[in-house]
C-alpha cells in the first residue's frame, strides 16, 4: 500500500474489525508460507483490492494504454450490479479499496455513488485522478461519499512543463481542483479524504521536486508522493527517465543499456492481496496487467471467492514462485514505486 500521513493511519486503522484483523493474518502467513515452500498456498482473502470505474481519459500522456487509446481489450464504464455484488460479498473480510486501474474516475457518472456504498460497509476507499473534473460540486459530493484518500496527479508546477507529461492537461484546473476539495473539507467540518499530491518523476519535471512541496504545503495538501515512472522502451534510453538515480526504476548495465533495477525474485505479495478487477469484471493479477491479458477468472460467471481459490489463480501464483521473469507483465514491474515528503 501506498504511505499514510499521520490522520490518514488513524482513519485506516479504525477500519479493523476482528474479522478483518483475522483476514489479514490468514494472508500473510500464506504468503510467507508460500514463499517458503515455493508452493502456491492461499489462506483469507484479499486485505486490498482494485476496481477499474472506467477506461475513458480525458489526457493523453505517453506511458498510459488509455491516453494513447492502445487497448485492445473491450473499454467501458463500470456499472452497478459487478460493483455492488462484488463488495456485498467481499467488504466484511476487506480493508482497502482503490477505484482505479486505467482511465479517469470521474468520468463515470455513478463514480462517486459507488464510493459511498462502499464506504456505508466501512471499506477504506481511495482513488487517483487527475483532477479536471472536481468541480465544487464534484468536491461536496467527493467529500460527503464518505472517501477517505485522494490522491491528485500533478506532474509539474508550471504549464510547460506539466503538460509535457500530462499532455492536453490544464495545471491551473488542477490546482483549481484541490482547492475545491480543501474548501469543501472546511465547509462540511470533514476530516476526510485525506488529499495527497502525486509526482510522476521524470526527466523534464525532475528540476520540480522541491517546488511541488512547496505548493502542497501552500495549498494545503496533507502530503507529497513522488512515483517512479513505468517507461516502456528504456533498454536504449528514453527521454523520460530521470537522471536522479533515487527517482528511477532503471539502471545502466555494463553494456551500456537500461535495465530494471528490480531482482525479479520470484515471489510477490500482489498475488496473495491485491488483485485489480476490470470495468467488465475481469480480474487480473495485478495493476502491470493493463490490458487484462491474464484474465484469472470473470465476475459475470462466477463468484469473487470462487475465482480467488480456483485452480487458474493457484497456477498462476506457482508460476510467480517458479519463475517470474517470464512472466511478461513482472518484466517491468518494480515494487516500492512511490517514496514521500
Amino acid at each position: 500500500m501506498a504511505s499514510f500521513s499521520r490522520s490518514d493511519t488513524l482513519n485506516l486503522l479504525s477500519k479493523i474489525t476482528l474479522r478483518r484483523f483475522w483476514n489479514t493474518a490468514l494472508v500473510l502467513s500464506s504468503y510467507y508460507v508460500s514463499k517458503w515452500s515455493k508452493k502456491p498456498i492461499q489462506w483469507g482473502y484479499p486485505i486490498s483490492v482494485g476496481f477499474e470505474p472506467t477506461t475513458s481519459c480525458n489526457l493523453r500522456c505517453p506511458e498510459c494504454p488509455s491516453g494513447l487509446r492502445s487497448f485492445t481489450r473491450p473499454t467501458g464504464m463500470l456499472g452497478d450490479s459487478i460493483f455492488k455484488k462484488t463488495i456485498d460479498e467481499i467488504s466484511k473480510d476487506l480493508l482497502y479499496l482503490i477505484f482505479y486501474f486505467q482511465g479517469e474516475p470521474y468520468l463515470n457518472p455513478n463514480f462517486l455513488d459507488m464510493v459511498k456504498y462502499a464506504s456505508d460497509k466501512g471499506v477504506y476507499t481511495a482513488t487517483s485522478t487527475n483532477a479536471h473534473y472536481l468541480t465544487e460540486a464534484n468536491a461536496r459530493k467527493t467529500v460527503e461519499s464518505g472517501l477517505d484518500r485522494l490522491i491528485i496527479s500533478i506532474d509539474g508546477t508550471t504549464q510547460e512543463t506539466y503538460e509535457q507529461y500530462r499532455v492536453g492537461g490544464d495545471l491551473e484546473k488542477v490546482i483549481e481542483g484541490t482547492r475545491n476539495i480543501i474548501k469543501m473539507k472546511k465547509e462540511l467540518k470533514a476530516s476526510k479524504p485525506a488529499v495527497y499530491f502525486q509526482f510522476l518523476v521524470v526527466k523534464p519535471n525532475e528540476h520540480q521536486i522541491d517546488d511541488i512541496k512547496i505548493l502542497a504545503k501552500e495549498i494545503g495538501v496533507d502530503q507529497v508522493l513522488f512515483k517512479t515512472a513505468q517507461v516502456y522502451d528504456y533498454e536504449n534510453g528514453n527521454p523520460l527517465i530521470p537522471t536522479i538515480d533515487r527517482y528511477s526504476r532503471y539502471r545502466k548495465n555494463k553494456e551500456g543499456q537500461f535495465e530494471i533495477k528490480s531482482n525479479l525474485e520470484n515471489h510477490c505479495w500482489r498475488l496473495w492481496n491485491n488483485p485489480v478487477i476490470t470495468w467488465d469484471g475481469l480480474i487480473v493479477p495485478c495493476c502491470f496487467d493493463k490490458d487484462a491479458e491474464h484474465q484469472l477468472g470473470d465476475l459475470k460467471t462466477a463468484t469473487f471467492h470462487e475465482i480467488w481459490n480456483h485452480k487458474t489463480y493457484k497456477d498462476f501464483r506457482g508460476s510467480v514462485l517458479a519463475s517470474r521473469k517470464n512472466i511478461d507483465i513482472c518484466t517491468n514491474c518494480s515494487e516500492g514505486a512511490k517514496v514521500w515528503a
